[in-house]
């Protein structure tokens, strides 16, 4: 089922409050659907506070998470702050949440970097006993992790079940998590060394995201048409000389200018070439829901104006 296109900023830290609500209406004015900040320790805004500043700050702008790193906040604290954001907003929370994997988080606060499949482990475990509380109005669980005992699910959040869930990921146990348990599915490059290094460009081509994509839909199953696949993009210029951008872009990720097109994190060309080029990577790969970052929140709006909603 195709869906219609939606368009998203993710920024992460602003001058002063005036100039965060200032970006907040900005994105909300140019047409974008979300407001999303990231979860880590370095130079950026507290998730929380930020999105809730900037949810009071518009009328219609979603405001989320890319993504909460469920090993910072025990899911009850999490899940009572995510209800009372959801309900303060009148049900405009995106609720991203993974299982960490920036390893400079984890050195700077001392905690401790479990194996992927641990920190997995426990994100599970977390969604299930946030989802209790958001749906159920109480948890009482016990799992490797986490116990809870008639854990209160309050306040009670606006949107039937709680918010949506975003969960993003790269490799084949994430996204088939995804696929059970998310509404929204960000198909990302596999970080599992922690950190962003060079080979992550071998996990940007266009066959690793077939792949990747592959993996989702034969983990959710009938449920696919329920899902809203994501791509957070790292790559986008708006401008007249495509070819001689791409071919100058080529060497970094170690393919010909041609195969540039299949990358899906590089949306590059002219509004007319970005809208086609979106267009096409929707009907082969199913992505609808694009994510750019804050550099380039005015120049990437007319491709807004042309698409959402469409």
């Amino acid at each position: 089922m195709t869906k219609p296109f939606r368009f998203a900023v993710q920024t992460s830290v602003a001058g002063d409050g005036k100039a965060w609500r200032d970006r907040a209406r900005q994105v909300e004015s140019l047409g974008y659907s979300t407001l999303y900040i990231p979860d880590h320790f370095g130079e950026q805004w507290g998730p929380l506070v930020a999105l809730t500043v900037a949810a009071e700050a518009t009328d219609t702008l979603n405001v989320g998470t890319l993504v909460f790193d469920n090993d910072y906040r025990h899911p009850v604290v999490l899940a009572k702050e995510a209800a009372t954001l959801d309900l303060a907003s009148e049900g405009r929370l995106e609720f991203g949440i993974g299982a960490g994997w920036m390893k400079s988080d984890y050195d700077e606060s001392g905690m401790s970097y479990d194996s992927p499949g641990t920190r997995i482990e426990r994100m599970v475990e977390g969604i299930t006993i946030m989802k209790q509380l958001w749906r159920e109005g109480t948890s009482t669980f016990a799992g490797k992790h986490y116990q809870t005992t008639a854990a209160q699910g309050l306040p009670r959040p606006h949107s039937a079940n709680g918010p949506k869930i975003v969960i993003g990921g790269g490799g084949k146990k994430v996204l088939g998590i995804a696929a059970r348990e998310a509404d929204i599915v960000g198909v990302n490059p596999n970080l599992k060394a922690g950190y962003v290094g060079p080979e992550v460009a071998a996990e940007v081509t266009g066959d690793k995201f077939k792949e990747k994509i592959g993996w989702l839909r034969d983990a959710a199953g009938d449920r696919i048409d329920d899902i809203e696949l994501q791509i957070l993009t790292f790559f986008v210029q708006v401008v007249p000389n495509r070819d001689e951008v791409i071919a100058n872009l080529a060497p970094m990720f170690n393919v010909e200018p041609a195969a540039v097109d299949d990358i899906p994190i590089a949306v590059i060309g002219t509004v007319d070439q970005i809208v086609e080029q979106l267009q096409q990577r929707r009907e082969e790969l199913g992505f609808s829901y694009i994510v750019v970052h804050d550099p380039e929140i005015e120049s990437f709006a007319p491709v807004v104006e042309r698409l959402a909603g469409t």
